[in-house]
């Protein structure tokens, strides 16, 4: 299928990248406008009883949002003088009062919470109409505000989020112009030509902008966050240059080897074409896991990133090998070899004809192979001590703290909690619906016992009625303790458990609520995830090698390096180690969707390196049925792209991990140290290892699953000339 695929896109080059151009300005225009439709947050469950008790509340007592926090404050004044006064009323008095729906502040509640210790700071809660938009509300309040002789800061939810959409376009834009330049060099130097280096570039293009299209057409039918564009960016262009790496490194070998640029074409299909499908749909899987989640972020998440797999995917299985057909020899064209080899004074990148079959790689093999049991126990060993800190792995939520210090909307936040009284604190809230109105008898009565009851729980500090309209009443639950600890999470519960009088109904909500929900949600859903991600993985592994034992070890090597991530992640992100290099603000937890997205990631990225490795492993295992020489042969033959890919993929990842986002940069972080660990110590060391223990083990299959690849196998013949079919399991000669 793939041999004939190349040379379909061969003879249809030209075509192939005329509707690619066209598909890229379509893309460009259109796919692009998904920037306006993007959503912040989407971290809650919108289906579990806190997002249900919100959702009532806002329908039957209206929203109680501090949309918008204006921060005055007087080097010279107090709010008790009436120039403060004056100068904060006229200064509200300014903003579009048809933007707003309430404006809330110290001389219309006398709340004391309002005005900070010193007497000089007051803070206006401003609540923007409903229907308004946010970003147009924002920036006319922006225009309008100011206050003589006071200071006036933003703040608030709104703002916050503005901010931090705001932020993930800048840093997109500050990623691409630092890592661009870098790996517009590097692929130079790893290619040898400007022709060849230009081709992975294309490819991740592509990718990006055909991952931006489907991700606008998605934001027709549900929320899209906007957090789905760093996702995109970097597995689109990573992803693409990795398979561009491949094919082009492969389409060179062929080249030599056959007598045709169709012939070269078609089997650089047949062989590395045939490995980008499986990487791809393996990749592909692991991030389709996130769509069975109901919150906005990861189901985003799992959307784009899908998308740049399959666009990257389907880029090098029909653009590129097009570009490849029309370049021919061409794709030495502006030859950089000749400059490195005068630098360095030798060869700086292989000959075109083909990798030393006995060079460095195969000669770390060998050594490894020798001593299998020494390697495979050190590694492992290590893997498990990296992975030890996530034993003591805390999750809590996102707040203003993901954004850089020193951003305006998060000073005002700290400087409330920091010079103002604590308001009393309420992370747990009741709406009750009654089977009366509040203020009939029957249902005043029926709202009292149930707040004395709910008063009377454990650990609650005291319930209050603090809104009711119809038959409907908001009951505040103090708690003194972390709102999102484990003892608030198991205050939610008790308060669910109060009994209720006969025909009330009571959704529990607040912050602890949907800390708590959002734990159950992605705790009931985690083990369905992996389900799905690890049993379409091992079937499309069993297909792709014909082996049984293949795809259960690439699993579990893939969760050691997960173990070292989630372990990085705990020890860097939530205790705060590196916090100054990094440039972040600990918080003494981790965001709880982040470990699901390391997950689906990193398990992908590992996988992409797994089949890169196995498949010209199996490759030289078909030629010869030894599996020793097939391991060294195939890590000397994929080593070097290996490392390239990886270190390419770094500098992406790399520049993205500067973001001013607190859990952008984790995720960039993450997946730094798994590719690191993966392209280094387990494909290096660990897969070597395994493989010589394993011995003609690896290729085990019982009969009828060897039937099943006979028949349905993605082998790497594919209708070619270069390979022949494996042996049956007791043909195998057994591993010197």
């Amino acid at each position: 299928m793939f041999e004939t695929l190349g040379r379909v896109m061969y003879r249809r080059r030209r075509t192939v990248v005329v509707v690619s151009l066209l598909f890229l300005l379509v893309a460009g225009v259109w796919g692009t406008g998904v920037f306006g439709k993007l959503t912040g947050a989407g971290f809650e469950d919108p289906d579990s009883e806190s997002s249900r008790a919100a959702d009532v509340a806002e329908r039957e007592l209206g929203r109680e949002s501090a949309d918008v926090v204006v921060l005055y404050r007087s080097d010279e004044l107090t709010v008790d003088e009436p120039a403060f006064r004056a100068a904060v009323q006229d200064s509200l008095a300014a903003l579009p009062q048809d933007l707003l729906a309430r404006t809330t502040t110290y001389w219309s509640t006398g709340a004391d919470p309002l005005v900070s210790e010193d007497r000089q700071a007051t803070y206006a809660v401003l609540q923007l109409a409903d229907g308004a938009d946010d970003d147009e509300a924002m920036t006319a309040i922006e225009d309008e505000l100011s206050a003589d002789g006071l200071t006036a800061s933003l703040g608030g939810n709104a703002v916050v989020n503005r901010d931090i959409n705001e932020r993930v376009g800048a840093d997109i834009a500050r990623a691409e112009m630092i890592s661009l330049p870098v790996l517009a060099v590097l692929l130079v130097v790893i290619f040898g030509s400007l022709a060849a280096a230009s081709l992975p570039l294309a490819i991740g293009g592509t990718a990006i902008l055909g991952a931006f299209t489907a991700l606008h057409v998605v934001s027709g039918f549900t929320d899209v966050s906007v957090f789905a564009v760093n996702v995109v960016t970097i597995l689109g262009l990573g992803l693409a240059i990795d398979y561009g790496l491949f094919v082009v490194s492969r389409f060179r070998e062929e080249m030599a080897r056959q007598a045709s640029v169709e012939d070269a074409v078609a089997r650089t299909m047949a062989t590395a074409g045939r490995t980008v499908a499986v990487s791809g749909a393996t990749v592909a899987i692991s991030l389709a896991g996130l769509t069975i989640f109901p919150q906005v972020f990861l189901r985003s998440m799992g959307f784009g990133g899908m998308s740049a797999v399959l666009v990257a995917m389907l880029a090098a299985l029909t653009l590129l090998p097009a570009l490849l057909g029309m370049l021919g020899p061409r794709v030495e064209a502006l030859s950089v070899r000749p400059f490195l080899r005068r630098l360095t004074r030798r060869p700086a990148v292989p000959a075109p004809a083909g990798p030393d079959e006995h060079g460095a790689w195969y000669r770390i093999a060998r050594s490894v192979m020798r001593r299998p049991m020494v390697y495979a126990v050190a590694v492992i060993a290590l893997l498990v001590v990296l992975a030890l800190p996530f034993l003591r792995v805390q999750f809590g939520a996102i707040d203003v703290r993901v954004l850089p210090a020193g951003t305006e909307s998060r000073v005002v936040s700290e400087t409330i909690d920091a010079d103002f009284p604590a308001a009393p604190e309420a992370p747990v809230t009741a709406i009750v619906s009654l089977p009366d109105a509040v203020d009939s008898a029957a249902g005043s009565a029926a709202l009292d016992r149930y707040v004395a009851a709910v008063a009377t729980v454990p650990g609650v500090d005291g319930a209050t009625v603090t809104s009711a309209a119809g038959d409907t009443a908001r009951v505040a639950v103090a708690y003194g303790g972390d709102p999102v600890d484990a003892d608030a999470r198991a205050l939610v519960e008790a308060v669910r458990d109060v009994p209720v009088p006969d025909g009330v109904e009571v959704l529990v909500g607040g912050e602890s609520a949907v800390m708590a929900d959002l734990l159950d949600s992605l705790g009931s859903l985690l083990p369905w995830m992996a389900l799905l991600v690890v049993a379409t993985t091992l079937v499309l592994l069993f297909l792709a090698f014909g082996s049984v034992v293949l795809p259960v070890k690439a699993v579990l090597m893939n969760v050691l390096s997960l173990g070292a991530s989630f372990g990085a992640l705990v020890w860097i992100f939530q205790e705060g180690h590196l916090s100054g290099f990094l440039d972040f603000t600990p918080t003494g937890f981790v965001e709880a969707t982040q470990p699901i997205l390391v997950l689906a990631i990193v398990f992908g990225l590992s996988m992409d390196y797994e089949v890169f490795l196995m498949s010209r492993i199996r490759e030289q295992y078909d030629l010869t049925g030894d599996n020793t020489t097939a391991v060294a042969t195939g890590l000397q033959r994929t080593g070097g792209i290996i490392s390239s890919a990886a270190l390419l993929l770094v500098v992406v990842i790399g520049a993205f991990s500067l973001s001013g986002i607190t859990f952008i940069k984790m995720i960039g972080v993450a997946m730094l140290i798994a590719i690191v660990v993966d392209a280094t110590v387990v494909r290096l060391l660990l897969v070597p290892a395994t493989m010589r223990l394993l011995g003609r083990a690896n290729w085990w299959a019982p009969g009828p699953l060897r039937r099943v690849y006979a028949r349905y196998g993605i082998r790497e013949d594919d209708g070619g000339t270069s390979a022949v079919a494996a042996p049956a399991p007791a043909e195998l000669a057994p591993a010197p």
